[in-house]
């Protein structure tokens, strides 16, 4: 059973990367089966269609994305410490190329050409970081720690759009920088 968990994982780790370097459509099974030396049958035998690799995809990623922000919410009592946090985790990201892009965000831009069982899950994904980022703005707010302009909802919405934009930024210009120019001054706006 250990063996399918972890040829299951390698399976999605490939869909992953592929999907942030190409989207849903720029990738097929047989681009898994040459980079992990299966066969596409075995695949198939994995995840039965294109629809369900990558709904397990987000679902994974979700999970660890709610996963960090919760580690973020219990470890670091101070919101501009926790947006910083979440800003630095993309800003390295980027810079090692580890992880260059939100798979989700990169799904959002094929969105009216998803299936709907991928559509859902990848607007689930935004609602919850929409959910963590409004309640980081909020508790921030409370505190004196940053000034809204907006409603905290509003103001996660646009912050969550900057973040994603600097990410398509860095990748357009080939310059990882830019996503920390971008961010720094979203947070800026914020504590001023």
């Amino acid at each position: 059973m250990k063996s399918m968990a972890s040829t299951s994982e390698k399976i999605l780790d490939i869909a992953q990367s592929l999907i942030v370097a190409g989207g849903y459509n720029g990738f097929s099974y047989a681009d898994i089966s040459a980079a992990i030396g299966i066969r596409k049958a075995s695949i198939h035998h994995h995840f039965p269609t294109k629809a369900e690799l990558v709904s397990a995809l987000v679902d994974r990623y979700r999970q660890q994305a709610e996963a960090g922000l919760n580690y973020l919410r219990a470890r670091v009592a101070s919101p501009a410490e926790q947006l910083q946090s979440y800003l630095n985790y993309w800003d390295t990201c980027i810079r090692d190329a580890s992880q260059p892009f939100c798979v989700c965000a990169m799904l959002a831009g094929e969105m009216q050409m998803l299936p709907d069982e991928v559509a859902s899950r990848v607007r689930a994904h935004f609602h919850s970081l929409a959910a963590w980022l409004t309640s980081v703005l909020s508790a921030g707010a409370e505190q004196g720690l940053f000034w809204l302009n907006k409603r905290p909802e509003e103001e996660a919405h646009m912050l969550m759009a900057s973040v994603h934009g600097a990410m398509l930024s860095a990748r357009a210009f080939g310059d990882p920088a830019l996503f920390t120019t971008i961010a720094t001054t979203q947070i800026a706006k914020l504590t001023r």
